[in-house]
């Protein structure tokens, strides 16, 4: 008796269309080029994920530097005397209070300031 694989690659073709609804043209409805857009895809999104943790830091940094310069200090100048102060806050905590607690930030910025004399 042969084997009949029809509902097999059926199943598997649906799994590739599936994933690429939302494409455009042949890249939705074309099994081959849906697949080679999808496997393309995932290398993108995992690639992606490595760098949204990048792109946070350095947004962080540049947010953190432009709180610090209002009141005369650099980047990393307030970071390294908030390591001299003990102070054990990470970038993304700093970037908030430097955008949504001015005064709070400028207290953190008088600790480095004292910590660097």
């Amino acid at each position: 008796m042969r084997v009949k694989r029809g509902l097999a690659s059926h199943r598997r073709h649906k799994k590739y269309l599936n994933a690429a609804k939302g494409f455009r043209g042949g890249r939705s409805r074309l099994y081959r080029t849906a697949r080679e857009a999808v496997e393309r895809s995932l290398q993108n999104s995992f690639a992606g994920r490595k760098a949204r943790k990048r792109d946070f830091r350095a947004l962080w940094i540049l947010r953190i530097n432009a709180g610090a310069r209002l009141y005369g200090l650099s980047y990393s100048r307030f970071v390294h005397g908030l390591k001299l102060a003990n102070v054990a806050l990470d970038r993304k905590v700093l970037a908030d209070l430097a955008v949504h607690n001015k005064e709070d930030f400028a207290k953190l910025v008088e600790m480095a300031k004292a910590a660097l004399q």
